[in-house]
């Protein structure tokens, strides 16, 4: 899920290094790739004497959601022909994350000479954009007396949709549903990206095949016709817009052909579907909420082989799964305040089993500062607490439901809620927990689910919804697929 981004840069007070004139600065972005080495990706082009550049070249950079990119900018004045940058005065620069940036409207920071350095007055702003096509083609067809294909019933029609590539070849772009045994068929409702239906170019030649389906693959063409976006689009209330079906060889054999059916395309609409960071730009807010499984099956946290056992180097898989997906969502969040719970453990000062307790012991403000804050809890409350049962979601699952029902009611689209719930993978109230998902997935929030230690995870699998849809106990689908399990295992490296 990569989308291309477009980094709009400009600069104000730069450092002046010229003798006589003004720095001729060049902003260049890197990124970190890991081992502490950073790779060039784009560089803007240079511009002359001048203190408060606005940079025309855009600096193109692939985002990744679901990675943390570190991005370094650096300011240079160039006053030589070479590409290399190290023969140039550098001016200042900033790191940061992409994140960081696609989640600001307006993204300055000072620049530094070295870090706690600053580079005078220097500041560098730079604004993201999606470089993008989402707008997507909505059609219906149907026909009316196509020609008779097969010997003992009708035909079993199918439509086919090319574009014209740039080379004159024809590409498949969609390929409809077979109806059987109907010369007058009706096809679904379908839809395609306008870039893989025409390049987004409304006049591109597009052919529309009609044929008979065989079971051993030796379709008959019943007919085709060619037109392009801009005719097809005059389809709309009431109107169909109708097109000949022409079987090239019947046609020339035959002086009385007229044609071999008459497909109809009832509509033709184009729509724009809006994208992950369409939200994230508007000022969507992701909020991050965590629950950690501290039921008895994980074993004492004291003993080195159980699961919530912090290591001599202060670590374990509870913690690892917390600082990755935290790390990643942080800069999605202004506030940077997490909710974290417990559940399935006894708490004092009663204790009584509760299945969601908040970390910091303070149910008013069950709030951590940062994902630092959610570690720092999860540690002090271990020694506190006593691991017990039964392994219940449902009720942190409702906990942040409630929450997300809220936001829904504000019609604003302007608030997400993930839930990341650790576990070591038993679970007692699969049904209830099911009946929840259900019905969180009508509501603005996503649950990943991460599995800790060796045990077998099949409740979890299931409740992933990827091997069919996730239903409830009296039978209703869930209204999109909002859980994503991941056994920690697989991905300990």
């Amino acid at each position: 899920c990569v989308t291309r981004v477009e980094l709009s840069v400009s600069c104000r007070s730069l450092l002046d290094r010229d003798l006589g004139s003004r720095s001729d600065p060049l902003c260049v972005v890197l990124q970190d790739v890991g081992g502490g080495r950073w790779a060039e990706v784009d560089r803007t082009e240079r511009i002359k004497n001048c203190q408060n550049p606005e940079f025309c070249k855009k600096l193109v950079v692939d985002y990744y959601f679901e990675k943390v990119q570190k991005l370094k900018f650096g300011v240079y004045d160039i006053d030589n022909k070479s590409f290399d940058l190290n023969d140039d005065d550098y001016l200042g620069g900033i790191e940061c994350t992409l994140g960081q940036v696609v989640s600001s409207s307006v993204f300055t920071r000072p620049l530094e000479l070295k870090q706690g350095k600053p580079a005078g007055k220097g500041t560098i702003t730079v604004s993201a954009e999606e470089i993008k096509d989402t707008r997507v083609v909505y059609l219906e067809t149907e026909a009316r007396n196509l020609d008779k294909k097969d010997f003992l019933g009708k035909s079993d029609p199918f439509l086919e949709f090319y574009k014209q590539s740039d080379a004159g070849t024809w590409q498949l772009v969609y390929r409809s549903e077979v109806i059987k045994n109907n010369l007058n068929p009706c096809w679904r409702k379908f839809s395609v990206p306008l870039q893989t239906f025409c390049g987004a170019d409304f006049n591109k030649p597009i052919k529309v095949q009609c044929a008979d389906h065989d079971s051993d693959g030796s379709h008959d063409l019943i007919g085709a016709f060619e037109t392009n976006l801009a005719q097809l689009q005059k389809a709309g209330d009431g109107s169909p817009v109708e097109f000949e079906c022409i079987h090239p060889e019947k046609k020339q054999k035959k002086k009385s052909y007229k044609n071999s059916g008459i497909i109809r395309i009832k509509s033709c609409k184009i729509e724009t579907e809006y994208s992950f960071l369409d939200y994230v730009m508007g000022g969507c807010q992701i909020n991050f909420t965590v629950g950690v499984d501290f039921t008895g099956s994980n074993g004492d946290p004291k003993s080195p082989d159980s699961l919530h056992y912090i290591s001599p180097d202060g670590i374990n898989e509870y913690l690892i799964a917390i600082w990755s997906v935290g790390s990643v969502v942080q800069d999605y969040d202004t506030d940077k305040l997490f909710p974290a719970f417990g559940f399935g453990a006894q708490v004092p000062p009663s204790w009584q089993v509760s299945h969601e307790f908040p970390l910091n012991f303070n149910p008013t403000n069950p709030y951590c500062q940062g994902i630092q804050g959610i570690v720092d809890a999860y540690r002090q409350i271990l020694p506190q607490i006593r691991l017990y049962g039964p392994t219940n979601f449902s009720p942190i699952i409702n906990h942040v439901a409630r929450f997300a029902a809220h936001s829904a009611q504000q019609g604003t689209a302007s608030q997400y809620f993930i839930l990341l719930i650790i576990t070591d993978g038993e679970i007692t109230d699969l049904d209830q927990t099911r009946q929840a998902i259900v019905n969180a997935s009508k509501l603005p929030m996503s649950i990943i689910i991460v599995g800790v230690g060796e045990a077998d995870f099949k409740a979890m699998e299931f409740l992933d919804g990827d091997n069919g849809v996730l239903k409830s106990p009296t039978g209703e689908p869930a209204a999109r697929d909002i859980v994503q399990f991941v056994p920690f295992r697989q991905f300990k490296n």
